[in-house]
């Protein structure tokens, strides 16, 4: 017999899912007959948000989703946290859990795991939700999921199959995958209404947003056809190489960038929100008055403020890619000079005390100029969004945007690296945030994971405590306990060691790089290093 559990693991390998991040369990270790037999990996983090957390990084770093495993009851409600992060940012993730019998649900008997509704906790944070019933729903609720990915906006899927479905019979089922819908195109008429836009625009500006990362060498081909000064927000980074000469700058609210956008005579944006946390550190409202093109995959997306004058229903890199062989050849909007003098003033609004982070990225860069850079919510995070530009999309993305949860970076770099072996992964967290997922250190060294970990050590919630003190207001709360960073790392099998110098962090990441496990850089802030750039 096989079962429904064996299935599951037959069709995600037909999908090409080549990873699994999960927590075996009582009621989920049906899931797990079939993967020993399977070319899936499976790897175990020390929690679901963890897991969570790690297939999101794998699902950025890649453009496949992530997929995990999670038990009835508290791995669900773990995971929500991971799962509102990868919502937030469309984030293709696939969370399949088990929830308890089908004459168990709903009956409040106190049963082991059980939960009111898990859907229901599940259905704000996902794109849908389903309860398997049936073994025989299984292909076709996978397939949608598939598609979701494929072809619309890729928020996260959650499918929980009932502990009496996943052990039933499942011989008869079909283990092929079914053919996956393109994503969809603007009709011409749409594309030549939005070029003739373009075409008689005299000053455009182009915003890349993340849900244009898969379309390089589309979003390249319209900016130069648009001769446009580009601005990329922070999903959107290594789009346009970094020495591009359209690139404008990087944040969406630096004053000239605002300047820019209210005297375009026309904007053309591509899978961007134009979003609260594209704004630090400071929101602000975003006034289009010259005219607005949009391109999303998201329809709800293009009547949100600000409102498109020429919505593109479709997917970023078809639609720009239609639209740059639309436009006349060898236009000249001055486009490289208002560039320059964009760069130029936004460069010269950074805030004061941005040098030590500056320092810190052109190292990483100098160092391991192809790495990818994955972030938490802290200090260094905030300020690299400021400024950075990676060499390659995919390259540089973090907890600041959408959701803004702490510890991400630990386990989303280690699923980065999992999901790109060949290149190197740097995590770039605060003491406050690792502290919420430090454990998944010892998942990085059990999995074979040498994420390099640059720890930004201020005793606490640093960017916190200057909000507290900008607003007059005590500081309570934010000056930690913090533990022996270098003995914790060194005792889960890490390389550990703190540097007290930008040329000892270089050295530190060439001997990180050539380690095969995990090395965790710990970096004072208070270090005289660090105090002599400000």
């Amino acid at each position: 017999m096989t079962t429904c559990g064996e299935v599951l693991v037959e069709l995600l390998e037909a999908y090409g899912v080549d990873v699994v991040f999960g927590i075996p369990g009582v009621h989920n270790v049906e899931f797990y007959r079939g993967l020993s037999a399977s070319t899936v990996r499976h790897v175990t983090p020390r929690h679901e948000q963890g897991a969570g957390f790690m297939a999101d990084g794998y699902a950025r770093a890649t453009g496949r989703p992530g997929v995990c495993f999670t038990i009835t009851g508290p791995g669900l409600t773990n995971i929500l946290t991971a799962m509102g992060q990868a919502y937030s940012d469309s984030i293709p993730m696939l969370v399949i859990a088990s929830t308890n019998s089908r004459p168990q649900l709903g009956t409040g008997r106190g049963h082991l795991h059980e939960l009111k509704s898990q859907r229901a906790l599940a259905e704000g944070v996902t794109a849908f939700s389903h309860t398997l019933m049936t073994p025989d729903q299984l292909p076709d609720v996978l397939a949608r999921a598939m598609a979701v990915f494929a072809s619309a906006r890729p928020r996260p899927v959650y499918i929980e199959i009932p502990v009496d479905v996943i052990a039933a019979p499942a011989s008869h089922l079909p283990r092929k995958a079914h053919a996956l819908p393109a994503p969809p195109l603007p009709p011409a008429s749409a594309i030549a209404a939005a070029a003739n836009a373009c075409a008689a625009a005299e000053r455009p500006l182009l915003v890349l947003g993340g849900g244009a990362v898969a379309a390089p060498a589309a979003a390249v081909a319209l900016a130069e056809a648009l001769d446009a000064p580009t601005v990329m927000t922070i999903n959107a980074r290594g789009l346009l190489p970094p020495d591009h000469p359209l690139i404008a700058g990087e944040i969406l609210t630096a004053p000239p960038i605002l300047a820019a956008l209210a005297e375009a005579d026309l904007v053309i944006a591509a899978g961007t929100e134009f979003g609260e946390t594209e704004m630090y550190p400071d929101v602000a409202d975003i006034r289009i008055p010259g005219g607005l093109v949009r391109i999303d995959i998201d329809p709800e997306q293009l009547v949100r403020a600000p409102a498109a004058d020429i919505p593109l229903l479709g997917d970023c890199r078809a639609t720009m890619a239609a639209l740059a062989e639309s436009l006349p050849a060898d236009r000249d909007s001055g486009g490289a000079a208002r560039a320059a003098a964009l760069r130029a003033a936004t460069a010269a609004a950074l805030p004061t005390g941005i040098a030590p982070y500056r320092r810190l990225m052109e190292t990483i860069d100098a160092v391991l100029p192809h790495a990818i850079v994955v972030g938490d919510s802290t200090q260094t995070v905030y300020h690299a969004n400021q400024f950075y530009r990676p060499a390659l999309p995919r390259s540089f993305f973090n907890a600041s945007t959408g959701y803004g949860t702490l510890g991400y970076g630990l386990p989303a770099a280690i699923g980065a690296q999992l999901g790109e072996p060949d290149r190197p992964v740097i995590a770039l967290v605060g003491d406050g945030g690792v502290l919420f997922t430090i454990g998944e250190l010892a998942a990085a060294v059990e999995a074979g994971a040498p994420v390099i970990v640059i720890l930004w050590n201020n005793d606490g919630y640093g960017e916190i405590r200057s909000y507290m003190t900008a607003r007059q207001i005590t500081p309570v709360g934010v000056d930690l306990k913090v533990p022996d960073f270098i003995r914790i790392a060194e005792g889960f099998g890490c390389a550990a060691e703190r540097v007290r110098s930008f040329a000892g962090l270089a050295d530190a990441l060439v001997a990180a790089h050539e380690r095969f496990v995990p090395t965790l850089i710990e970096i004072r802030a208070d270090a005289p290093f660090i105090r002599e750039c400000l």
